[in-house]
């Protein structure tokens, strides 16, 4: 696996340390957060609190991924995403993502200050975003999923759960190298609670270590998720930040590399101390 990747000033050396992606949803219908940051100024202060409390990169999206979430335009997804990357640009130097599935949304946010395209469809939904992502010569996140939001829960029959994730993965993967994407630039996403239940959701967690096989850094999602829930008898998501905590903590003693979060400063907490026990840090 590639050693290590800088953005701007950031040096990320994968194996090392565990990484926190604070979530920025400039939307007013995702799952546990939609509406509270749907302004320029909510948005820019949330992602500013999210790096103070120890984020290592900004991860702003503007279309709920929830499951049964609805397609918005491409215009209504520019106008809450650029905005509010322009503005976290003149406040910080601080790594941003942007979690669209469409080339047009990548193409502005890289030119507007983001830094890396996170795409929940593995560059699936838009056969222009890997080419895209090529020639912006940008990090990206492939993650798996089968159908869409709106249809994914209806998805969750597998043959082989491990193996078809692995084999989606490596697919687009072969893609994204085969049109220039440089092999560094690539991590993957196992996809947690997308055309995933209950009984998967926990199987992919017991199974990062085959995905570490594959050779790139791996992110990795449980913040507030529906399969935590279940197992807490908890309806209200923002009442799930321990059990997403627990979740988190596994995930960093199989050896993930970045966790993608909603609740910053107590993961920060979490992520130090696993990290000083798991991988012998001073």
């Amino acid at each position: 696996m590639t050693q290590s990747l800088t953005i701007r000033n950031y040096h990320f050396e994968w194996g090392k340390r565990t990484y926190l992606m604070g979530i920025l949803n400039v939307t007013p219908d995702s799952f546990s957060d939609g509406g509270n940051f749907y302004s320029v100024d909510n948005g820019v202060k949330q992602a500013l609190k999210m790096v103070d409390e120890g984020a290592d990169i900004i991860d702003i999206g503007g279309q709920s991924t929830r499951p049964g979430a609805k397609q918005i335009t491409l215009e209504e997804e520019l106008n809450r995403v650029i905005p509010v990357i322009r503005a976290l640009r003149q406040k910080s130097d601080i790594p941003i993502s942007v979690d669209t599935t469409r080339s047009e949304v990548a193409k502005e946010a890289i030119a507007s200050g983001a830094d890396i395209i996170n795409d929940i469809s593995g560059g699936t939904f838009d056969r222009e975003m890997l080419p895209t992502i090529a020639k912006l010569n940008v990090p990206i996140i492939l993650m798996h999923i089968k159908g869409t939001p709106e249809t994914m829960q209806s998805l969750t029959d597998y043959q082989d759960l491990i193996g078809e994730i692995k084999d989606f993965l490596q697919k687009q993967i072969n893609q994204a190298t085969n049109l220039g994407i440089k092999k560094e630039y690539i991590i993957i996403d196992i996809g947690i609670g997308f055309a995933k239940n209950y009984e998967q959701n926990i199987e992919l967690l017991r199974a990062i270590n085959q995905f570490k096989l594959m050779n790139f850094p791996l992110l990795v999602g449980t913040s507030r998720k529906s399969f935590i829930g279940k197992i807490l008898n908890q309806d209200d998501p923002k009442k799930r930040v321990w059990g997403t905590a627990a979740s988190c903590a596994y995930a960093i003693t199989q050896g993930v590399d970045i966790l993608r979060v909603h609740d910053v400063a107590p993961m920060y907490d979490i992520v130090r101390v696993t990290d000083a026990i798991s991988r012998r840090l001073n």
